[in-house]
Order: C-alpha cells, then sequence, then structure tokens
C-alpha cells in the first residue's frame, strides 16, 4: 500500500510541483486593445476592455465592473490623448491599483507609438471638442495600430519575462499575417486614390491618410458639436461639385441626416467599425480593417 501511495505522489509530482501560469491581467479602454493582447499574448493572457465597439469612446458611463477590473489588471493600455478624460481618470482613482496608474509599470499610453495628425496651434474650447495633443482617432489607421499592437508585444515581454518563448511566437504570427493584409489593403485604397468624402464626425483623418483619400468636410460644424441646418446646407453646397463619393461615420452616430445628405450630395452612406467589436462577427484588428477596406473599395453594385 505504502509502495502504491509513493508511486502515485512520483506521477503526482510534476503537476503538483508546476502550477499553472498566472495569466497577466490586460484591461484595454478600447476593445481593439484587447483583441491585440489576446491575439499575441494567446494562454498567457487575460484581456478586457471598458469601452464596447457600439460605443462612442468620448462618452462611457463609469461602472462598478469597471473598477473592479482595473483592481485586478495588471496591464491597463488606453487611448490616450485627452480622448478619455471625461470618464477614465475617476475609475483609475477608485481602482487604487498603484500599478496601473500614469507612469506605473502597468499603463501604457498607445498614443505614444503613433505620430498625431491635426494637432491644433491654439487650444480654444470655441473649436469644439478639440484635443491639445492632436486628433486621437489613431484606431482607423491599419497603419497606427500595427504601432500599437508592437507597443503591446513589447509590453507584454517587460510584464511575463517567463512568458517570452510564447509572447515572440505569437507576435511573429500575428505580425506576418497583419503585414501581409497591411498590403492588401494599402493596394485596395491605392487603386482608388484621391476619392473623396464626407465624415460625420472628424473620427477617419487617420484612415484617409493611410488610403490617400481626401475629406471634403464633416457633418459636425466642429468636433463633438452636433450637425445644424445651416452648416449642413452650406457643406452641401460645397460638396455638390467635388465628386464625393462615400459619407463615412461610426456605427454609434444616428444615421438619418447622414443618409439625406449623402443622397442630395450623389454619394453612399457607409456605416464603418471604427473599433473591434462593432459588429458581431469583427472579432480581431484585422477582422475591423477587413471590413472597412471591403465597405469602401468593393465595386459599386
Amino acid at each position: 500500500m505504502r509502495l502504491f501511495l509513493f508511486l502515485s505522489l512520483i506521477g503526482l509530482g510534476p503537476m503538483l510541483a508546476a502550477p499553472a501560469a498566472a495569466k497577466v491581467r490586460v484591461v484595454g479602454t478600447l476593445p481593439d486593445f484587447a483583441a491585440i493582447a489576446a491575439e499575441i499574448g494567446g494562454e498567457r493572457v487575460e484581456a478586457s476592455s471598458l469601452i464596447l465597439g457600439t460605443e462612442d469612446p468620448h462618452f462611457v458611463d463609469p461602472k462598478p465592473s469597471h473598477v473592479v477590473r482595473l483592481r485586478s489588471a495588471d496591464l491597463l493600455v488606453c487611448i490616450g490623448m485627452g480622448l478619455e478624460a471625461g470618464w477614465l481618470p475617476a475609475l483609475l482613482s477608485q481602482s487604487r491599483n498603484g500599478a496601473i496608474q500614469p507612469g506605473g509599470p502597468g499603463y501604457l499610453d498607445a498614443s505614444a507609438f503613433i505620430r498625431p495628425e491635426e494637432v491644433p496651434t491654439v487650444a480654444d474650447r470655441a473649436l469644439g471638442d478639440i484635443h491639445a495633443a492632436g486628433n486621437p482617432h489613431y484606431y482607423t489607421s491599419p497603419v497606427a495600430m500595427r504601432a500599437v499592437a508592437e507597443g503591446i508585444y513589447r509590453k507584454l515581454l517587460d510584464l511575463d519575462p517567463d512568458g517570452r518563448a510564447d509572447i515572440e511566437r505569437g507576435w511573429k504570427t500575428f505580425a506576418e499575417r497583419y503585414d501581409r493584409k497591411l498590403a492588401e489593403w494599402k493596394a485596395a485604397f491605392a487603386a482608388r486614390a484621391s476619392t473623396r468624402v464626407v465624415e460625420y464626425h472628424r473620427s477617419w483623418v487617420y484612415l484617409l491618410s493611410f488610403a490617400g483619400w481626401e475629406s471634403a468636410g464633416a457633418l459636425e460644424p466642429k468636433p463633438g458639436i452636433p450637425p445644424s441646418p445651416a452648416h449642413v446646407g452650406k457643406l452641401l453646397q460645397t460638396v455638390r461639385d467635388r465628386n464625393v463619393r462615400f459619407v463615412i461615420q461610426e456605427v454609434y452616430f444616428p444615421d438619418r441626416l447622414s443618409r439625406l445628405f449623402a443622397e442630395k450630395a450623389g454619394a453612399r452612406l457607409v456605416k464603418l467599425p471604427s473599433m473591434v467589436g462593432a459588429a458581431p462577427d469583427i472579432r480581431t484588428l484585422e477582422d475591423k480593417f477587413e471590413r472597412i477596406a471591403k465597405l469602401l473599395t468593393a465595386p459599386a453594385d
């Protein structure tokens, strides 16, 4: 009997001596960040986001569940550039998690990896919802988000040195596949270079820069200011002879005015997924940009 127990313990020894590695708990404000971390980190990462892909990231209702997730997080990845300023600081304060406070080892401002566009020369609230550090909607650019993904990869290596081999393998798989798609998307947009669009909100400057396309204006008279009849009428007169092909907007904005404007301008309204999760089948960064590219570059019916 004793011999049996001894042999049994020997057999169980490796299992008892090697408990499962603790996962790096990643919280992204943006669902894209959580998707990137999960894809690169695999089984070594537990990732979630505070924003839904169908929500306006400027206006997020803080919830107790957000505080709970932040309290146990090892890494917080945020958009930065002031976009979350109206709701994230209070959640961070309530979390009492020193590691993920600005400057902490578990805090990552993803905007550090991109080149800002539309940096204002004058900070004046009369100009609308402008951000002193520049337009914060860089997550609409495939190339900007590639840089962000590499930043998240390097941060995961810092936080989980024991998982280096797995994380490097995950990054290699992600980067090779994503770079192939990046070249495809670039070529698809280049084939329709200089296309003009009207935006609802000034959210798409980074995508348009990547595509080599042009914004002919925005339905919002100023960022964050709802469209007015006077502004919309003036914009329509401005763009009517400029061969505007699309009116583009996020899924969370109302589309009645956009649809009417598109009809009068001879354009097509396209509601684009600005974030992962904007539609049930958009689960990864690649899913998102593949959908955007198809919606904007597919042959017209």
